[in-house]
């Protein structure tokens, strides 16, 4: 049986326990984490969902105490959607759709832009109609969903963490990756690409972790099987993030595009405004 799910965050909460203070009938807010919203009862000193599911003042209590997490009902369980198995991952709200956070490091582009839209900006960079589509460090699925919604035909996104793909499933923004179009593949990146054939792909969009986590996926040799596994005039769009150390006469940036032209790239251009670089083959 399929439970109806609810998601909530400190913002959510505190606008119950407001209408719940002033003693009203009824709430409008988004359960889903600003993709909707919908009115629900307010009886005695909970928030009536469904016939299964209900909050207490003190379950309200408790999320909004919690700032920068999100909690999960189902079946009358409240969860909170992290895990700390290998470093802590958690879902972090925003205004719009969560983000991923991994030991303290938020894996987005913050500043003054929300992950679903700079994902699409990405995606936009390099992703034409009809194109197979690389998305090799998935994520939440973000930028697979933007191609998708760009015209690509195929996306395969990859992703290494067995952790991020759980949280993708239980993340309301992640679910359109059940879509015909995608297919979702949990390995490391550097070991499966170089199982993919030459010239399969008309566009890549690479997003990996900070340098410090993941220096392989900034190397030549990385770059090399990108530019193998993409077609004549094929696009990569690579987020190389804030450089933290510019180094005289050299920055990091400077240094990923030079490799990119080592690897055989002949165009290759950065994109100030989305912290990284697009590069043709």
């Amino acid at each position: 049986m399929h439970h109806h799910r609810y998601w909530f965050e400190a913002e959510v909460a505190r606008q119950v326990l407001a209408a719940l203070d002033r003693g009203e009938p009824r709430v409008e807010i988004s359960v889903d984490l600003n993709l909707s919203r919908a009115t629900f009862t307010l009886q005695g000193d909970a928030l009536v969902l469904d016939d299964d599911n209900l909050l207490q003042r003190e379950d309200l209590q408790r999320i909004e105490s919690k700032k920068n997490r999100i909690f999960l009902l189902e079946g009358g369980e409240l969860v909170v959607l992290e895990n700390r198995d290998e470093g802590y991952y958690k879902l972090v709200p925003t205004a719009q759709a969560p983000l991923l956070e991994i030991s303290g490091v938020k894996m987005h582009i913050s500043k003054g832009i929300n992950p679903f839209e700079s994902a699409g900006q990405m995606a936009a960079q390099v992703v034409k109609k009809g194109d197979r589509v690389l998305d090799t460090c998935g994520g939440l699925g973000y930028a697979a969903l933007a191609a998708l919604r760009l015209g690509a035909r195929q996306v395969v996104t990859v992703e290494r963490s067995e952790t991020v793909m759980a949280l993708r499933r239980q993340n309301p923004w992640s679910q359109g990756l059940s879509a015909p179009g995608i297919q979702s593949v949990q390995a490391d990146v550097d070991t499966y690409i170089r199982e993919l054939a030459a010239a399969s792909f008309e566009a890549v969009i690479h997003d990996p972790p900070r340098f410090s986590l993941a220096g392989e996926l900034y190397g030549i040799d990385f770059y090399r099987e990108i530019h193998r596994i993409l077609t004549r005039r094929g696009g990569l769009f690579h987020y190389t993030g804030n450089p933290q150390l510019v180094r005289r006469g050299s920055s990091f940036v400077d240094q990923a595009v030079q490799r990119l032209k080592k690897a055989g790239f002949t165009r290759v251009e950065k994109v100030p405004a989305l912290m990284g670089v697009r590069a043709w083959k």
